[in-house]
């Protein structure tokens, strides 16, 4: 069978198939053989194809095929495994920064059997894609789910989140966004942090029919950035801050037909996902309002614009002070060329770019970005790819 050069076995989500899935829906092959059989051969037709080892694939594809009829799934060599992750994070829609995508470095720990030892595992990920700043685009993956099982989890969303704290009239100190998170760890019995609005959270790592385990990480793990205005003197007074590096750590990862449930990779932040976005929404740390009265902005009526003028000196004091401490960040506008470079540089590959045309466009000055004026991409969830899991505590 000849596949094309990025196999979909998903239909777009603008066709008219009724069992169409998505990446907040979409459930693995493993468990079905024959399922499993036709996402291994279209993964590794798409592998040696792409690779230049074209003759070396029907002798391939012939193991693979006598190990899953043998013991109902099988395993990827380390070429297959680390390209895999690089076409997962090409084909994932909701990325402007795929540019980058041949550069990830993969980790393999599949042989790691304890949640001892994968924290461990974490904490070098951390110090490796911090790299003293100058970030490295990076995964780190575990073992695979296997059939009749739950995979390994990690509970964080990201290996750095900051708790929110419940008050009782209803408020949150911190990130509402993880306030659940942050009631379950304590559940595990978590004291808490300090009780500042940026407590880092202790990771929780659990395994296949096993209880969750807390792990606290390591400070000198964690770099966070003080954020400050190169006009405003009176910023850095407010005490906000942000960390480095942002590896997401709940997606599935999945590689023809294979879930890797616990595959935290990295790359670097683009400004607005934290100025816009985590300090500036109004069901997260909502600073817009702090910030324009120390502006001295009319917040009495919208026409001023004051949550508009707040947003961007928000911005300017996140992409200034990651430059001025030398950490890697990329604002929107260069994002946005760079993403129709990776267009481009796709097309003269004899490849499409699928893309999420409300995730990929900048939250603030959407129609200044070039990619606001592009509507015709297309939402196509391809594989291999990075599927959503349902919280693990949820799941009980």
């Amino acid at each position: 069978m000849s596949y094309p050069q990025t196999y979909h076995r998903v239909r777009s989500e603008d066709g008219l198939d009724s069992g169409r899935k998505t990446q907040e829906n979409h459930k693995a092959p493993l468990g079905d053989p024959q399922e499993l059989l036709l996402e291994a051969r279209a993964y590794l037709h798409l592998f040696h194809q792409e690779q230049g080892r074209f003759e070396t694939y029907p002798e391939r594809f012939t193991g693979a095929r006598a190990e899953i009829v043998r013991t109902g799934t099988y395993r990827h060599t380390y070429d297959e495994l680390a390209y895999g992750a690089k076409v997962a994070w090409r084909n994932n829609t909701r990325c402007i920064g795929r540019l980058h995508w041949k550069s990830l470095a993969v980790r393999d720990m599949r042989h790691l059997e304890t949640a001892e030892e994968i924290f461990a595992a974490l904490v070098e990920h951390l110090r490796l894609g911090t790299n003293g700043g100058k970030i490295r685009s990076l995964m780190t993956i575990f073992a695979p789910a296997v059939p009749g099982q739950p995979g390994i989890r990690i509970w964080n969303p990201q290996l750095i989140r900051y708790a929110g704290y419940r008050w009782p009239n209803g408020s949150v100190l911190g990130d509402p966004l993880h306030a659940d998170l942050t009631d379950e760890v304590r559940r595990l019995g978590w004291k808490g942090g300090a009780g500042t609005p940026f407590d880092v959270l202790p990771l929780v790592i659990q395994l296949p029919n096993q209880h969750p385990k807390l792990f606290e990480l390591p400070p000198d793990t964690v770099l966070e950035v003080p954020l400050s205005h190169p006009d405003y003197a009176w910023f850095a007074g407010l005490g906000l801050k942000w960390h480095a590096l942002p590896v997401i750590s709940n997606m599935r990862l999945e590689i023809g037909g294979i879930s890797y449930t616990a595959a935290p990779f990295n790359g670097w932040y683009m400004g607005t996902e934290i100025g816009a976005r985590n300090l500036g929404d109004v069901n997260r740390y909502n600073l817009l309002p702090v910030i324009a009265e120390h502006m001295g902005l009319n917040t009495r009526f919208d026409r001023t614009l004051w949550r508009d003028r707040a947003l961007v000196e928000l911005n300017v004091a996140v992409l200034s002070s990651f430059a001025k401490h030398r950490v890697t960040i990329v604002d929107h506008h260069t994002a946005s060329r760079q993403f129709l470079l990776h267009d481009e540089t796709e097309k003269q590959a004899g490849r499409t770019v699928p893309a999420h045309w409300v995730w990929i466009v900048p939250p603030i000055s959407g129609s200044a970005s070039p990619i606001f004026h592009i509507p015709s991409y297309k939402n196509t969830i391809l594989k291999p790819n990075f599927f959503y899991q349902p919280a693990p505590w949820k799941e009980k």
